[in-house]
């Protein structure tokens, strides 16, 4: 499953492009097709509360990273060839700030988030990603064409 084309596609979006929308949509896509687990669906809210912080919906920002963090609680510190313990640590980073300044009333400039990175540590994986990483941003994925 780590090395899915979709999953993979995901990633470079995710780290390279910091396209959150376009991340979701693929990673909704691999979510469906393997019967809406757990897991895909806390990574696709990840992008998902990102995407919605950059559009300065704070309040959507919020609701799905914290719906994020329930879904990817209890989950191995590694799954699917990621660091899933930092990346829930980096979400975190990200939303708790974010609480704050809601709750003290929205006052001044939102606090802006600490970027993330999802960081592969699979060897294969990573190979795969890297591989993706280097193509240009326009090119057609060879993970896709798979």
């Amino acid at each position: 499953m780590a090395t899915d084309p979709k999953f993979i596609r995901f990633l470079v979006l995710f780290n390279r492009d910091r396209d959150y929308y376009e991340c979701h949509d693929v990673m909704e896509e691999l979510w469906l097709e393997e019967g809406r687990n757990r897991f895909w669906q806390g990574l696709l809210q990840v992008a998902v509360g990102l995407h919605h912080y950059e559009n300065d919906n704070y309040t959507g920002a919020v609701k799905l990273l914290r719906a994020a963090l329930e879904k990817l609680d209890g989950y191995a510190e590694t799954e699917a060839g990621i660091d899933v313990k930092r990346l829930r640590e980096d979400a975190a980073a990200v939303l708790a700030p974010l609480e704050a300044w809601l709750a003290a009333g929205s006052a001044g400039k939102p606090p802006e988030p600490a970027p993330i990175e999802i960081r592969v540590i699979d060897r294969r994986l990573a190979e795969r990603v890297a591989a993706e990483t280097e193509r240009p941003h326009a090119e057609e994925s060879h993970a896709d064409a798979e």
